[in-house]
């Protein structure tokens, strides 16, 4: 069971990026779609549950540590070349999204100019890739528990202190922007984006694990709780939906409005998701055209990065809303795949 756990808490910490920990994602998800919000929550923690035990269980069974053969194992020659474009295509989208993350964080807690924000992101991204510095990113990633705890905290306090009901509070809530049309829509396009988001380090997350149960409970398991965590966030921003419908980032809002204390301990939590998000999607997409350590490679990275910082001044919410129904849209193509090799397995496994 301590295995299944390290590996539960590790692929919510793949999938739990900026734009879920700020609010953003799951205002436009869910919140904008009022009750209907909740239900369609609780299929996104179904779907996330049976999804991440398939990945988990793949890779432990294809026991490989190259996410291509992954995919092209589970999709097929042609479809596994739509899917690596398109896990391509993911990587380079979420790291100007986290990037454009980090320069509203700056501007909406301490006043300052986006750009500011961006640029110290953009310029840490690319001094942590140069110097290999793996160790900053594991310590950064210890931050995930703490976020989940804050999360919790703001469920608890939105819930106990809100003004109304969530029956006089839906119209507000319908009135925010929803990155998809249809609240059954957006609960499987917003699986489907993070499922393209993280499914290459998850698979390969897997396959340290041989054990195949082991591996498949701890996919289980860390995807339950992320469910949970969507449904947590959904319910505090509801609550308070008349306080920060507006905000680009409405659970740091909440945090601050209970305590500046805490909004600022929120806010570096922020940060050091943004950064731990942007400095893996940047490496991962260098990496998929240059060899590690390569002076190509270094040269990618700056290049990459720079693009980046100008593509992200279009801005966090509106890339949000922009881009990943895109990527969710395109990651039904990988959710197929993961589906029928699950499908698959278990016929050969019956027929055994």
């Amino acid at each position: 069971m301590k295995n299944s756990l390290k590996m539960a808490s590790a692929f919510i910490g793949i999938i739990v990026g900026a734009g879920f920990a700020s609010g953003q994602e799951i205002l436009q998800y869910f919140t904008s779609f009022g009750v209907m919000g909740i239900i369609a929550a609780l299929i996104a923690t179904v779907l996330f549950a049976y999804l991440g035990m398939n990945l988990t269980l793949l890779g432990s069974r294809m026991q490989t540590t190259s996410h291509k053969e992954v995919v092209y194992g589970i999709s097929g020659k042609t479809v596994g070349r739509i899917v690596d474009y398109i896990i391509i295509f993911t990587l380079f989208g979420v790291g100007v999204v986290m990037i454009a993350g980090a320069g509203s964080l700056f501007s909406q807690q301490f006043g300052l100019p986006a750009i500011v924000g961006s640029t110290l992101m953009t310029i840490l991204v690319i001094v942590t890739i140069m110097l290999n510095v793996h160790k900053v990113i594991a310590i950064i990633g210890s931050i995930t528990p703490f976020l989940v705890i804050t999360i919790i905290v703001l469920a608890v306090y939105s819930l106990m202190t809100m003004d109304g009901t969530f029956a006089s509070l839906d119209p507000i809530a319908k009135e925010q922007t929803s990155a998809v049309s249809n609240w059954f829509l957006s609960a499987i396009n917003y699986v489907s984006f993070n499922i393209a988001v993280g499914a290459s380090m998850a698979i390969v997350m897997g396959s340290t694990e041989k054990d195949e149960k082991v591996a498949a409970r701890g996919g289980l398991i860390g995807g339950f709780v992320l469910g949970i965590l969507i449904i947590l966030s959904h319910l505090a921003i509801f609550s308070k939906i008349d306080v920060v419908g507006g905000s680009e980032m409405p659970m740091l809002q909440i945090a601050n409005d209970i305590s500046p204390t805490l909004g600022f301990l929120m806010s570096i939590i922020l940060f050091g998701m943004i950064f731990n998000t942007a400095v893996g999607m940047v490496f991962a997409f260098s990496a998929r055209f240059y060899t590690f350590g390569t002076v190509k490679f270094r040269i990618f990275v700056i290049i990459t990065s720079i693009v980046s910082f100008i593509l992200s001044f279009v801005g966090f919410t509106k890339l949000v809303s922009m881009f990943y129904p895109v990527v969710g849209y395109l990651g039904l193509f990988l959710v197929g795949a993961i589906i029928l090799a699950a499908v698959r397995y278990n016929k050969k496994t019956v027929t055994a």
